[in-house]
């Protein structure tokens, strides 16, 4: 894979796409190298046939501590924010979409969740702003005990804008997300789990995750894809739409190679040998 090193590095090893933010110093921070980084692993990850299941975690003290300061200072003399740069379009402004229905700063988050197989953030140290948005894109967050999460958009005069309120909604009660976005106060992980927002608390979530990982991958990809298109579908459709999404799914599955190995491996008490 073709990206930025000094800020996204990726190992992939029996299906599974171990995805780390490298810019420890900064504690992973949202740069404007960062977001290209984030967009362009997505985007490649997206294409890659072989890959089954996905980690994103941050190397050192943090899984990510949101916009770089830097940025701030640029938004108080007038210019754009980190990740939508659109010169020549109403001084960049943000309405401007660049992937289908977000911009680039959203699309950095959205991105995990267009990626066809079902992605594990490990998360650690500090999830603030930009940071908690990009784990909430994941399918699943797996959290240190001691991790400290903040929609800390207010503290800057802002609103959550990298997808995160499409997002929170769907895992906590509306009373909860408005709370959180209004006063920007910080939470640590046993009320992100009471919240909904994460779903597993863990010692080592980055080892946790990859375990999970690896169980997923080990499944029928097939149906593990079809499942990610249901439950991307699921909180956007009504019962109708929903139920019919399942039928289309397994109509495709039953009977199809990689069905007819889960089944085989299974009665043959066997390790399943499924193809990409």
């Amino acid at each position: 894979m073709t990206i930025n090193e000094e800020r996204v590095r990726v190992t992939i090893e029996d299906g599974v796409a171990d995805v780390r933010l490298v810019r420890g110093d900064k504690m992973n921070a949202l740069d404007p190298a960062m977001f290209d980084a984030l967009l362009s692993t997505g985007e490649q990850l997206k294409e890659d046939k072989n890959v089954r299941a996905v980690v994103l975690s941050g190397e050192g003290r943090a899984f990510c501590a949101g916009l770089d300061m830097a940025n701030f200072g640029k938004m108080a003399e007038g210019g754009s924010r980190a990740g939508n740069d659109n010169k020549g379009d109403g001084l960049g402004r943000l309405e401007k979409r660049s992937h289908g229905i977000a911009n680039n700063a959203q699309y950095a988050v959205w991105v995990w969740r267009d990626i066809p197989v079902p992605v594990i953030a490990a998360v650690h140290g500090v999830a603030f702003g930009g940071g908690f948005q990009l784990a909430l894109g994941a399918d699943m967050r797996y959290a240190a005990p001691d991790t400290r999460f903040c929609v800390m958009e207010i503290k800057w005069g802002l609103v959550p804008d990298m997808a995160g309120t499409q997002l929170m909604r769907h895992l906590a009660r509306e009373d909860i997300v408005r709370e959180l976005s209004y006063t920007g106060r910080i939470f640590e992980t046993d009320e992100a789990l009471t919240h909904g927002f994460i779903t597993r608390k863990c010692d080592d979530p980055h080892a946790d995750a990859l375990a999970a990982a690896r169980e997923i991958a080990s499944k029928n990809p097939d149906a593990i894809r079809a499942n990610k298109r249901i439950f991307n579908q699921a909180v956007y459709t009504d019962a109708a739409g929903g139920l019919l999404s399942e039928s289309v799914e397994q109509d495709k599955l039953i009977g199809s190679p990689n069905q007819v190995e889960a089944v085989l491996s299974q009665l043959e008490k066997r390790a399943a040998n499924f193809k990409d």
